[in-house]
């Protein structure tokens, strides 16, 4: 048995042009484009290139993009002033602070200043709660990636057992939020699991984000489940030459594929499902603060 690949790139490519077309729309009925602006403190190369790919999905779909780029010992009373600016600029309709932030910085204390209708990422203690309360509001973008992939292989989860794990406040504890509300029977599992090994076993979908390569083996994956890797880890790669490495997951990809229904790829998969969806959102909290009718493909 080989897994079916679940494509991050084509489900992504697809929501960005839904995106597009809901941007045009909007820009058609009410004069401009929805406007995204971005936060990035200090020089982490990662957060480097997560923000330039950021600007540019943003440019291709039409909408307004603007990068406020500060320097690694910028004082987090700046960082502050910045972010509640942007929250009082009406010609911004979503704002999104890269984590992580050096570490003199608050990131709560940061996120608090960050006006909740504008909040593409879902991080403020306000979306937070509305999640939890199951109320409409702008959900964190890599769990609600997850969602979409999951739907992708089987668009009606009802019933199906989830087994996330890793319990972060980003994924983690978001994505069973979000998979409960699809009405499947969510496990939280973690570092202190008991006989976590058993308990991957036992889901139909797995989503595993706990931040260890290939932690999860394909002896781990029940047959014919659907796994959802959202671990990005950076390890060695000898293969590729001496100081080289090379993007893993937290799944053992070529082990599970030989025993899930569908697996996602690392890199290539739930990644570009996050910066789609941060478009999404954006749409998304330029009609819901302004009051204004959902565009076709904004829902």
């Amino acid at each position: 048995m080989t897994a079916r690949l679940i494509d991050g790139a084509v489900i992504a490519a697809a929501v960005r042009a839904e995106v597009k077309a809901a941007v045009a729309a909007f820009g058609a009925a009410h004069g401009a484009a929805p406007g995204l602006a971005v936060v990035l403190v200090g020089d982490d190369p990662a957060s480097q290139v997560y923000v330039r790919s950021k600007e540019k999905d943003a440019i291709e779909t039409g909408m307004r993009s603007h990068t406020i780029r500060l320097g690694a010992d910028t004082p987090e009373a700046d960082v502050i002033a910045h972010v509640r600016a942007l929250s009082a600029d009406d010609a911004i309709d979503g704002v999104l602070v890269q984590l992580p932030l050096p570490k003199h910085i608050d990131e709560a204390r940061v996120l608090a200043a960050l006006d909740p209708a504008k909040d593409v990422d879902g991080l403020t203690e306000q979306s937070a709660g509305r999640l939890m309360l199951g109320k409409p509001g702008l959900r964190p973008c890599t769990p609600a990636g997850c969602v979409l992939m999951a739907k992708t292989v089987e668009p009606d989860l009802s019933g199906a057992r989830c087994v996330v794990v890793g319990r972060s406040i980003l994924v983690g504890k978001p994505a069973a939020l979000l998979f409960l509300q699809e009405n499947c029977t969510v496990s939280i599992a973690h570092s202190r699991t008991r006989d976590l090994p058993d308990l991957c076993r036992e889901a139909d979908l797995l989503v595993a984000a706990i931040g260890r390569p290939e932690m999860i083996r394909g002896d781990w994956v029940r047959p014919g489940a659907i796994v959802i890797d959202v671990g990005i880890n950076r390890v060695p790669a000898p293969d590729k030459g001496e100081g080289k490495t090379k993007i893993v997951g937290d799944v053992a990809f070529a082990e599970a594929m030989e025993v899930a229904r569908a697996v996602t790829p690392v890199p290539g998969g739930v990644g570009l499902m996050t910066r789609a969806c941060l478009l999404q959102n954006t749409v998304k909290a330029a009609c819901a603060r302004r009051g204004w009718n959902n565009p076709a493909g904004a829902a």
